[in-house]
């Protein structure tokens, strides 16, 4: 350990991908960090708020790709803060919002270390948002819900079947591998034609999006080729968007032929 190292660490939110879309608290944390730790959906052109000589660490997540694992990232934030001094640890999205941002300062503060959280935008309203979908509407949908499709035992969360049986917007993350029991238990509840819509890579250039209902998702998906990471929103929110009427009047032409 260096001398007067003072171990600080800031879990920064890195928003949904577009890297106009940090806040400013978090361009500020990242230009004083001595190393970061960045996640495989946090845009690498936010490392360019940091100091040049500040070390930077992947430590990405995704399926079937782990660069570490939780103990070992929740290992490297202490060993570097211990080291080095003031950590980022950058985080997609919002860390809080199935970050696992909770953990690892759960970890981080079992060491004596001090702790900042500078929440981010979540991916779970911005990409909706990006186009024009709008997650409540008065007189369309009075709450939603924000479901992880995979638990951490591999299954689709129970509260998928809850959110069903309601009337609110459904938004699901991590489910385009669940998408067949997503659409199974919307069926069960007579909702097959609630819209939906898929969207790739939101709010970057790499976006991509797919618009159906519940019966025809799965010919979209895969007429789009859609794969992870997507969000998946369910409801009557979905149509109400003039971004997306393009699509839906060709979907509804092509229901009609």
């Amino acid at each position: 350990m260096l001398k007067n190292i003072q171990p600080t660490v800031t879990l920064v939110g890195a928003g949904p991908g577009d890297p106009d879309l940090l806040t400013i608290k978090g361009a500020k944390a990242l230009a004083e960090a001595n190393v970061v730790l960045y996640d495989a959906l946090a845009n690498e052109e936010i490392l360019s708020y940091a100091p040049k000589k500040a070390i930077k660490i992947f430590v990405g997540k995704r399926k079937g790709c782990h660069e570490y694992t939780q103990d070992q990232i929740n290992q490297l934030i202490v060993d570097n803060a211990l080291t080095y001094g003031h950590v980022v640890r950058l985080k997609g999205g919002d860390p809080f919002i199935f970050g696992r941002g909770g953990e690892e300062i759960d970890f981080v503060e079992s060491f004596g270390i001090p702790t900042f959280v500078v929440p981010g935008i979540s991916s779970s309203i911005a990409v909706p948002a990006y186009q024009g979908i709008s997650l409540t509407k008065r007189g369309v949908s009075e709450s939603f819900w924000v479901i992880t499709g995979t638990t951490s035992d591999r299954k689709l969360s129970n509260d998928v079947a809850l959110a069903a049986q309601s009337s609110a917007t459904v938004v699901i993350l991590m489910g385009m591998s669940k998408l067949s029991q997503i659409v199974s238990l919307f069926q069960k509840e007579s909702k097959g034609e609630t819209p939906v819509a898929i969207i790739q890579n939101g709010t970057t250039s790499q976006e991509k999006i797919g618009v159906g209902t519940i019966d025809t998702i799965q010919q979209v998906v895969a007429e789009n080729k859609l794969s992870n990471p997507a969000i998946i929103v369910i409801g009557e929110v979905v149509k109400e968007s003039n971004k997306l009427k393009g699509f839906y009047e060709e979907f509804i032409a092509k229901e009609i032929q």
